[in-house]
């Protein structure tokens, strides 16, 4: 027979027996709920993946843009100061359009390959290829690390006239951006590991990779804003400021010998799959009725003073050939000119801001 109190007892572990069994019956619920979350968002992730690698074995999956120009517009400039400002034109155009890469063919030369360095090439080779190479290296470089990664050059000289790009990769010393370029330094952590890298600020950040000295590359700085040598940032892919925040990082400068060279010597896997070149002897469309087939790498390419069919009659290596069979385009960007020439730098601008809603309908 129970007593008063093992009823109490008896009740009161019934009562704790029911809410635990509510209290199971609502974890359960929740964690089925979650686990069909994460089943959901596993899934999700997976098909990312997969559309990812997908991308990766096609090429990257990121779209580029590159301008191909010829060199001899510089030989028809009057002076070195207005060589200058023309090579200065053709960089703040590719800034402003967020061109990728800037290819400068050298349409007086007789080389078959580009094998040269733009710096290390004699001073004395007069070519103006070479020469708007190097104003366009020069500019796209952030103006605190010019000192360091430039040699002294007699066609530098008059670069002190040109505006700057002002591209989000020319960081200002009080600004905190969450990318910055610098250079290595010779100097490591006193951990023993890592590499100091000048970023432009008042004082160097340490980076965790190891790197000899004299190297540019791309630092994550993060969101904290502390300099000090224990707060250690990483060194990133100069891609990653755009693939992750959309950020125009500048262009690459490419020096080739002739027009052959700017496709065989292609950086990117596959080479260009869309290529157009731009003449008054082009195709007349209007840019809402020109349709681009989505792309990885596009090639737009500007002729000399003579235009791309005398550039292509000029190279050993597309004899026979005509321009219809080197592009899978050929466009007057400019039907209805009103002058008898348009001056290549002009042709840039007006070609760049045609191609901007057929290369949006283009997006992968």
């Amino acid at each position: 027979m129970e007593t008063p109190v093992t009823k109490k007892k008896t009740k009161k572990m019934k009562r704790e027996e029911m809410e635990q069994q509510r209290t199971d019956e609502s974890v359960d619920v929740d964690e089925a709920a979650a686990t069909s979350v994460e089943k959901k968002t596993k899934k999700k992730k997976r098909r990312r993946g997969e559309e990812e690698n997908g991308e990766e074995a096609e090429g990257g999956g990121v779209q580029t843009v590159s301008i191909a120009v010829a060199g001899s517009i510089i030989d028809n400039a009057q002076s070195s100061e207005l060589a200058t400002r023309l090579a200065g034109q053709i960089a703040r155009a590719a800034t402003i359009f967020r061109i990728d890469e800037v290819i400068v063919f050298d349409d007086q030369a007789k080389a078959t390959t580009s094998n040269i360095s733009i710096w290390d090439a004699d001073e004395k080779n007069k070519s103006g290829a070479l020469f708007m190479a190097r104003i366009l290296n020069y500019l796209d470089i952030p103006q605190y690390l010019r000192r360091t990664l430039v040699p002294r050059h007699n066609d530098l000289r008059h670069v002190g006239l040109l505006p700057p790009l002002d591209a989000p990769h020319h960081a200002r010393k009080h600004e905190w951006v969450p990318y910055r370029e610098g250079v290595t330094l010779d100097r490591t952590s006193v951990a023993g590991g890592g590499t100091f890298v000048d970023v432009g600020l008042h004082k160097a950040v340490c980076i965790q990779q190891t790197f000899e000295p004299g190297l540019r590359v791309t630092v994550a700085m993060g969101s904290k804003r502390s300099l000090e040598d224990d707060c250690i940032r990483q060194a990133v892919d100069r891609s990653e400021p755009n693939k992750k925040m959309g950020l125009y990082w500048g262009y690459n400068v490419r020096y080739s010998s002739n027009i052959s060279c700017v496709f065989k010597e292609c950086p990117y896997q596959g080479g260009y799959d869309y290529s157009i070149g731009t003449s008054e002897h082009g195709d007349k469309i209007s840019s809402g009725d020109l349709e681009i087939p989505k792309f990885r790498h596009l090639l737009i390419a500007f002729g000399g003073l003579a235009g791309l069919e005398e550039n292509i009659e000029q190279d050993g290596d597309l004899m026979g050939k005509n321009v219809t069979q080197l592009f899978s385009r050929y466009l007057n960007t400019c039907p209805k000119q009103g002058s008898r020439t348009i001056r290549t730098e002009e042709a840039i601008f007006i070609s760049l801001q045609y191609f901007q809603d057929p290369i949006q309908r283009a997006t992968i």
